[in-house]
């Protein structure tokens, strides 16, 4: 099975500077890392970077320090992140970010903005940039500006732009689920009446805190399924923000306190609860897990191959679960 995972982060608090990271996510979560997060089912594993969230002079560092892992762990496209907002000062980033052949589109992370930024004069203009250049847009917001991201997409027409995290609803927990609310519903469908948007299916272990069962969420999948059709549809796991929740059973590194830790086989039960979400339903498979991806972002005919480069031992988040807390 071939695997396109449209949505990967990785970091190194290290030598990049973050403002959010913390508790077990405030680790490197690099090439080590994510070679044993592998997907237990794929045969071939590629995936898209998205930018995470870096402060902004840090952007093009971000992408530089990426595209040197990129042939290693098989990244073949790379969302950098940019403020679209900016003028003159994103038409230079813009031009900065396009000296990399790996970068496929740009993520302006807009779940914490002001509501209106996205349709305001400055940010279309930024965005019909993105567009000129080929490349794409992640909208990374809540579910109360989805009509905000449609009135975007009506915008800017030209513009390909993929939804992600299914806009972050209100999911609950395995063991206090929480319906799609009809407001989440209605505005997912307008949004995918536009036929330039996407939509990811990642980020909804996260928004549950890592306590999650198939049977919770499925009812999301349904929702964006019905909304934008399996041709629309891209798998992503948000790795590794959404393999943090309470410890796993099994786990010989469970925290006695029950606290949040990286959940090690996470990342495969999210990849396996949609594979058979979508077989079961119907669903192109293969689609959702690599063709979409490939088609939306345009990477069909990259291809990556093993580096031989070593890295030097760094704080993992391998250490961290073996009580290198130092």
């Amino acid at each position: 099975m071939r695997v396109l995972d449209s949505h990967l982060h990785l970091w190194d608090p290290e030598i990049l500077h973050y403002t959010w990271l913390e508790g077990p996510l405030a680790w490197l979560f690099g090439r080590t890392e994510i070679e044993h997060a592998r997907l237990e089912r794929a045969t071939t594993e590629h995936s898209i970077f998205v930018q995470a969230e870096t402060i902004e002079d840090d952007f093009l560092d971000e992408v530089r320090w990426v595209a040197g892992l990129a042939p290693a762990i098989g990244v073949v496209g790379i969302v950098a992140g940019a403020r679209l907002d900016r003028g003159t000062d994103t038409t230079a980033h813009l031009e900065g970010l396009a000296a990399e052949p790996l970068v496929v589109g740009v993520r302006h992370n807009l779940q914490g903005e002001a509501d209106g930024l996205a349709v305001s004069a400055g940010f279309v203009t930024g965005a019909r940039e993105v567009a000129a250049r080929g490349w794409t847009f992640d909208a990374c917001v809540r579910a109360s500006q989805l009509p905000e991201i449609s009135r975007l997409a009506g915008a800017v027409p030209e513009l390909r732009m993929v939804l992600d995290h299914l806009g972050k609803p209100e999911v609950g927990t395995a063991g206090a689920p929480a319906a799609p609310t009809m407001e989440w519903v209605r505005d997912l469908d307008d949004l995918a009446r536009h036929p330039n948007v996407c939509c990811k299916l990642s980020g909804l272990p996260a928004e549950a805190g890592g306590d999650w069962s198939p049977a919770q969420l499925e009812p999301f999948l349904d929702a964006a399924a019905d909304a934008f059709g399996a041709e629309r549809l891209l798998w992503g796991s948000d790795w590794p923000v959404s393999v943090i929740g309470p410890p796993e059973a099994g786990d010989p590194y469970a925290n006695e306190d029950g606290s949040p830790m990286y959940q090690p086989t996470a990342r495969s039960r999210w990849a396996d609860t949609v594979i058979a979400w979508a077989d079961r339903r119907g669903h192109d498979v293969d689609a959702i897990l690599w063709r979409n991806a490939e088609e939306f972002y345009r990477v069909g005919e990259r291809r990556t191959h093993a580096d031989a480069r070593e890295e030097r031992p760094r704080r993992g988040i391998f250490g961290w679960l073996r009580g290198d807390r130092s």
